[in-house]
């Protein structure tokens, strides 16, 4: 963190807090992992759980790995690209069996294929306590959908919902005849449900976890499409009808939010957009039980402020929310990435006042961290970042505030 510190002088700065630990927990090699894009879940016992999108040279379609609480990494499951999957985007879900569910982008149905894949359709998979992997749904692209770049949710009978970024209504206007994206139910028999087709006006191109609610409503993002073609935030009714609860991009109001939501008792829903805002640089919303949206924070183009938020955001009993951006912080740092900057993890203090808890350096402690975090009891947070780290494949890391 300490190139983090020499700001350039006579540029406004955002408020970095102090006393902050952070530690790299492991540093991907590139064979026990590369690019881990998705979030962790975590057990009773402090074992962290993720997916690396790639990994092992031979194949480099991803692994599913353990890091136990001293910090010895475990390759739990490692994807051919071929029936089992490859390329998971999404994190994972644990059930009270210890059994882990996820979902991969390509592999499965290998007569599959959509541009954009490298083969496959993918695939939702579970995986159980001893390594064992059973496919539990290949799509098949068309009508049933294809790419799954998001974790999934499961309710108490079993059942798992998700998203797919592609396939669906092949007609669609935001698709370019490869579709706009669906909803979708797998029951616990394995009979897959397409709760929605995306038609570009409700939005296109979901790539977010979805959240559910005690009435069986699921809420989500869809990164593209709507009124503006700015990506859209709906509700999907347990009877199966999709509202727009906001249409982004009209002003300043976000771009793209590509991120899943995350939901207070008085329904209040928040996330982020990657882009929009006063500057351009995403934002953090909130929509209210009413579906009026509101920014609670626009990323500006500042020395130490983040910019793009890729992941969604965790919320404390204080109102507090945390997150992550890909990029900003330090601007003289990730100087041939594509932004400036190799992101930051940020609070904003109860909703409103953003601090800067740490800002990447790349080599030292990873670049880009593109997902939601996870907090322990100890309001320890813990999450991914996609690059960068001593060995240059990405790291997980641990903040202690």
């Amino acid at each position: 963190m300490k190139g983090a510190l020499a700001l350039i002088v006579g540029l406004s700065v955002v408020p970095l807090a102090q006393a902050q630990s952070f530690t790299v927990l492991t540093s991907f090699n590139g064979v026990d992992g590369a690019f881990p894009s998705a979030g962790l879940v975590r057990d009773s016992a402090g074992n962290l759980y993720g997916t690396t999108e790639f990994a092992n040279p031979a194949t480099g379609t991803g692994n599913v790995f353990k890091l136990d609480p001293t910090g010895k990494e475990t390759v739990l499951f490692s994807f051919t690209g071929g029936t089992d999957g490859g390329h998971p985007e999404g994190g994972l879900i644990r059930d009270s069996a210890g059994n882990l569910y996820g979902t991969t982008q390509d592999g499965g149905d290998l007569s599959c294929f959509f541009p954009g894949t490298s083969g496959g359709c993918g695939v939702v998979f579970k995986l159980d306590p001893s390594g064992q992997e059973t496919v539990l749904h290949s799509f098949t692209g068309g009508t049933e959908g294809a790419k799954l770049d998001a974790a999934l949710i499961r309710d108490s009978a079993g059942n798992l919902y998700g998203t797919t970024e592609l396939g669906g209504d092949l007609g669609c206007a935001s698709g370019n005849g490869q579709g706009c994206g669906t909803v979708f139910k797998l029951d616990p028999t394995g009979t897959l449900t397409v709760l929605h087709s995306f038609t570009g006006p409700d939005g296109a191109s979901p790539t977010c976890a979805l959240v559910r609610n005690s009435e069986g409503n699921l809420y989500g993002t869809a990164g593209a499409g709507g009124s503006f073609s700015g990506g859209t935030v709906f509700k999907l009714g347990a009877a199966g009808t999709l509202t727009v609860l906001h249409s982004f991009g009209s002003g300043k109001d976000g771009l793209f939010p590509f991120a899943g939501l995350i939901r207070d008792s008085a329904r209040n829903l928040y996330g982020t957009t990657t882009a929009g805002g006063s500057d351009g640089l995403g934002t953090v919303f909130k929509v209210d039980s009413t579906g009026k949206e509101s920014v609670l924070h626009s990323f500006a183009n500042r020395q130490g402020e983040g910019r793009a938020p890729f992941g969604g955001l965790l919320r404390d009993a204080s109102g507090n929310l945390f997150g992550t951006t890909s990029s900003g912080g330090d601007l003289n740092a990730c100087a041939g990435e594509p932004t400036p900057g190799c992101g930051t993890v940020f609070e904003l203090v109860a909703g409103k006042r953003e601090v800067v808890l740490h800002i990447f350096e790349e080599n030292v402690d990873g670049a880009q961290p593109l997902a939601a975090l996870i907090e322990d009891s100890s309001r320890n947070l813990y999450g991914t970042a996609a690059n960068g780290g001593p060995n240059g494949f990405g790291v997980v890391f641990k903040l202690t505030p």
